[in-house]
């Protein structure tokens, strides 16, 4: 990414289930959705919103090779995405196991995103 303009944070937590994927869509929908950014069209090179690169960093606690990393792109409505994965996050007890949320123990699997915007 040549120029970064703006740069976005969220967390994203899967409660139940313990699914690591959940948690990262979750992350990136929390960064994104609470801004606009609508003079961004007029710094990209040709205006054009596909011309956008969008690099996401994710900070993962647990099963990183069950990412399903095109559920994360998929959140991304428009650009070039390219997705970093780093150790981070957290993992901590949910207080409960609840069979019915298909709980295999009692964690809870936090991730926090930065998504940085720029051409």
């Amino acid at each position: 990414m040549e120029q970064v303009m703006f740069i976005q944070v969220g967390m994203g937590i899967d409660l139940h289930g313990q699914d690591v994927t959940k948690a990262a869509v979750r992350a990136v929908h929390n960064a994104i959705h609470h801004n606009s950014m609508p003079g961004i069209v007029s710094v990209l090179p040709g205006g054009e919103l596909g011309k956008m690169k969008v690099h996401v960093k994710l900070a993962v606690p647990a099963d990183k090779e069950k990412l399903d990393l095109q559920a994360v792109r998929d959140e991304l409505p428009y650009g070039e995405v390219t997705i970093e994965l780093l150790d981070g996050g957290m993992l901590t007890t949910s207080g409960i196991v609840l069979p019915d949320k298909d709980d295999k123990n009692d964690l809870l699997y936090a991730v926090i995103a930065s998504v940085e915007v720029g051409y």
